[in-house]
């Protein structure tokens, strides 16, 4: 999903506010909060109907926060004063991984062409983790077409060691091998 880089502002500034104030969690469960509230069935086009009064808007922000920090309260009434409630899911999302990144989590994407036991899955873990020096949480794939090895994305980096892969770079070497 490409995100409103307006989003990512957002997420920055509540992230350096909170840390400041020493409320990540408490922004960060309001943010995750909000988002499930505009995914459920309805939310987002209840906060971007103009038939919906401001009012209204920030009610459901009120009863879905609760007693939410001043700070972040500021921010969902500057979002619906501006009509931007609906970016509220982007910057949960990039909050998080701000949040991430503070405590030093990174996150995998790994494509395998059958599936991890648990104790592959664990080994995986502290094999990426040893490697990228951060703890890595790995959300496991299955696509039989890698014929086997695995794909592994973290961030912008990516780790191919599929035997696909191999076999291509060994077809293209041996197809230059032979002109």
């Amino acid at each position: 999903m490409l995100r409103d880089p307006a989003a990512h502002r957002y997420a920055q500034a509540a992230f350096e506010i909170a840390r400041e104030h020493g409320e990540l969690e408490a922004w960060n469960t309001g943010l995750q909060a909000l988002a499930e509230t505009l995914a459920a069935p309805g939310g987002m086009a209840f906060v971007e109907s103009k038939q919906v009064p401001l009012g209204a808007k920030e009610e459901l922000m009120r009863r879905v926060l609760g007693q939410p920090a001043p700070l972040l309260w500021n921010l969902v009434r500057l979002l619906a004063t501006k009509g931007r409630l609906a970016l509220l899911p982007q910057i949960a999302e990039r909050f998080q991984e701000l949040l991430d990144e503070e405590r030093g989590i990174a996150h995998a994407q790994v494509v395998t062409a059958v599936p991890m036991n648990d104790t592959e899955h664990a080994a995986l873990e502290r094999r990426l983790s040893t490697m990228t020096g951060k703890q890595v949480d790995v959300k496991a794939f299955v696509d039989p077409e890698i014929l086997g090895g695995l794909v592994a994305r973290i961030g912008d980096q990516l780790i191919d060691g599929s035997a696909r892969t191999k076999l291509l770079a060994l077809k293209r070497q041996l197809a230059g091998s032979m002109s």
